[in-house]
């Protein structure tokens, strides 16, 4: 199935499933950092595609309801998260990247490493704009869609971003 593809009557969600659930997972890792805890959203994702499958009315593509449901997950979960640390949101996002190198499920280098605590410094809206542009390379106007903002908003958060990035990783 391409990645501009409706959604065909035919497919069952185990197809959507199988075609989705990577895709998925890594944009939702990205934006919750554990493994753990993107299983869990993944999981909270592929539920809510089920239960409200027959309300897609194919308005939009397929991968773009499903990154929206995903996303929204994830900022619930984040959220949610972050009220029951009774901690800034930037207090936890710190503890929860310092404990990344020693996540049995990250094999990324120093680099990686580094570039994922550069990400959670980002304002929220920031870093969802950048994981989708960067990682999951999407176009602008699928980010639009996915996330209700106008393109030219869109760009303005993705290039603020990437100059936090930089900033953060050049130390700057």
């Amino acid at each position: 199935m391409s990645k501009t593809a409706t959604y065909p009557t035919d497919l069952k969600f185990e197809d959507l499933v199988t075609e989705y659930k990577e895709r998925l997972y890594w944009h939702i890792r990205r934006m919750v950092v554990s493994h753990d805890d993107a299983d869990d959203v993944l999981q909270n994702t592929f539920i809510k595609v089920y239960k409200n499958l027959d309300g897609f009315n194919g308005e939009s593509q397929i991968y773009t309801w499903l990154y929206r449901i995903a996303t929204n997950e994830s900022i619930t979960f984040i959220n949610k998260r972050n009220r029951r640390a009774s901690v800034g949101s930037e207090e936890l996002q710190s503890a929860i990247v310092n404990n990344l190198a020693s996540d049995p499920y990250f094999n990324g280098d120093e680099a990686q490493a580094k570039l994922h605590q550069a990400l959670d410094t980002l304002p929220a809206k920031q870093k969802q704009v950048f994981v989708m542009k960067y990682f999951d390379e999407l176009q602008y106007n699928e980010i639009s869609e996915i996330l209700g903002t106008s393109e030219g908003a869109l760009k303005a958060s993705y290039h603020h971003a990437v100059k936090k990035i930089t900033d953060f990783v050049t130390g700057h």
